[in-house]
């Protein structure tokens, strides 16, 4: 097939209508050939040949071939109405008043997802990917042997353990012992940051700057207030006002053990190698606090900083401007409280290419909400119910965004269809995009990363205690080409087996809204421990 030039670099004006249809019927057909050479390639579990057909509108959902069973188009729910609408359902659409014609960027793309086994376990995964497009994740080994970190070079096919090894054994990491395992990537520079929290006491920062080839000695990180957990790290370009001897300032955010004083944050303006005293991460005139437990901080381009912790009023994201120093509040939604359970404290936050912030939490119907805010967390959107149908209830939200209003939430969550007898349904991995976040209703392109016979966990309450792998939280991240990651834990063959999924197809977060280079099919065949 001769493919016109400059059709797969995505050059189309939204607004062109015929030539936008030409364009994205070409890419479909174009992409259903790639996607039957690597079928041709790959061997084991194969979901399409047991797929049950879904029947779906015409028009904008149209792509010459079946939706995924593990795939869903839809519009979020809202505080007063919170279910998930059916996008391909044209009736339903034009009797709730909802447009049907869906173009520019909330054009609809043919998603499928997947994940692919490790062959090692884990525990809280956290995730991250360089430039060069590597791969890592926390592999967690307990006390004597650390945290080691995992890389895959070929877009999770094959996996490899990179340290940073100690000088006792082949084995044995730099440091000792982690009680929260974590590994960032910082956007700006490339930099693998490891960040380890020992007995709720100590924490230590390793650093590579070359993929997990080599790594730093283990710097010891200030503080002083005891208990130190749910430690999370994030850089930012020096803002306006601070000097840094370094092309970031890094800040970290730890959870004291005490909900009246809050979290607790530092800085860091020699990449590390020193860091502030541990200063309170809210404003003065907010103490005491209602929650210290906190998501994963997150840095903007524009030098500002954002952690997600609820307020005594709802969720609430913190906003400092001065590289961690001083922080604010900023209540995000009254509207939609939040879980009461064991992910009460978690509001998780990104930031994307325009400075954007985007936050997502557990409601207190059990479900993934979501907000955004276009002036630095003054304002918020209103809040959004992401989940995809038929999921009843959720847990572990985490989110990362990518260019100006695209966005995955993950979470994992149990549909209303599980058997208990049989295990199927369970409890399963969920990615919700979004490529026009800022449309008063955004298309909502949710996928499960395994199939419904291949659950994740069979606990029945567990979004909402500790189970497996999963332990406090997920991670999700994207890559250079837009492709949305997200680490999860497969924990029913009794071995916490760390896993990555990703789209085999669908939209890039990044650059021009296109379709990505298909991936081989993954599954439960990819799994090595057992």
């Amino acid at each position: 097939m001769e493919v016109p030039e400059g059709i797969f670099a995505g050059h189309h004006s939204p607004d062109s209508g015929e030539k936008l249809a030409q364009v994205i019927a070409m890419r479909r057909v174009a992409q259903l050939i790639c996607l039957l050479i690597f079928s041709s390639m790959v061997t084991g579990c194969t979901w399409w040949e047991e797929e049950v057909e879904v029947e779906v509108a015409g028009g904008s959902f149209d792509f010459g071939r079946d939706i995924p069973i593990t795939t869903w188009y839809h519009f979020p729910g809202s505080p007063s109405e919170r279910w998930a609408v059916d996008a391909t359902d044209s009736e339903l659409l034009v009797s709730l008043n909802i447009s049907t014609e869906l173009s520019g960027n909330s054009t609809p793309f043919f998603t499928s997802a997947t994940y692919y086994g490790t062959g090692f376990d884990t525990f809280e995964p956290t995730l991250g990917i360089t430039s060069s497009g590597a791969i890592f994740f926390t592999n967690y080994n307990g006390l004597g042997d650390g945290t080691h970190i995992i890389r895959s070079t070929d877009k999770g096919q094959t996996w490899e353990d990179v340290g940073p090894f100690g000088q006792i054994d082949d084995d044995s990491g730099q440091t000792p012992n982690s009680n929260d395992p974590y590994i960032y990537v910082d956007k700006f520079t490339d930099r693998l940051v490891k960040f380890d929290m020992h007995v709720l006491a100590a924490m230590f920062v390793e650093f590579s700057d070359d993929d997990g080839e080599s790594w730093s000695i283990p710097y010891p990180v200030e503080g002083y207030y005891v208990t130190q957990d749910h430690q999370s790290i994030a850089s930012m370009p020096p803002p306006a006002g601070v000097t840094a001897f370094h092309p970031v300032i890094y800040v970290y955010c730890i959870n004291t053990g005490s909900p009246a004083a809050g979290a607790q944050c530092s800085r860091s303006l020699n990449g590390g190698l020193s860091w502030d005293i541990q200063r309170i991460g809210f404003p003065v005139e907010s103490f005491p606090q209602c929650s210290g437990l906190h998501g994963h901080v997150a840095g903007g381009i524009d030098g500002s900083v954002y952690r997600g912790n609820p307020s005594c009023e709802g969720p609430a994201v913190y906003r400092s401007l001065d590289g961690g120093y001083t922080w604010s509040e900023h209540t995000i939604t009254t509207e939609v409280g939040m879980q009461d359970g064991w992910h009460a404290h978690e509001v998780a936050t990104a930031v994307d290419d325009g400075g954007n912030v985007h936050a997502t939490w557990i409601g207190d119907d059990l479900m993934p909400w979501y907000a955004n805010s276009q002036d630095q967390g003054e304002t918020w959107s209103q809040p959004m119910m992401v989940a995809a149908p038929g999921v009843n209830e959720t847990g572990f939200p985490t989110i990362f965004a990518g260019a100006e209003g695209r966005v995955v939430v993950g979470y994992i969550g149990e549909s209303s269809d599980y058997d208990e007898n049989t295990s199927t349904g369970g409890w399963s991995g969920y990615m919700a995009i979004m490529t026009d976040s800022f449309s008063e209703r955004p298309l909502i392109t949710s996928v499960a990363l395994n199939h419904p016979e291949d659950p994740l966990d069979i606990t029945p309450d567990c979004g909402d205690v500790r189970c497996g792998g999963f332990g406090d939280f997920i991670d999700v991240e994207i890559d250079d080409e837009g492709r949305p990651w997200i680490a999860l834990a497969h924990n029913t063959a009794g071995f916490q087996e760390a896993i990555i999924g990703t789209l085999m197809e669908g939209p890039s977060l990044y650059g021009e809204l296109a379709y990505l280079d298909p991936l081989p099919e993954g599954g439960n065949s990819t799994l090595l421990l057992g």
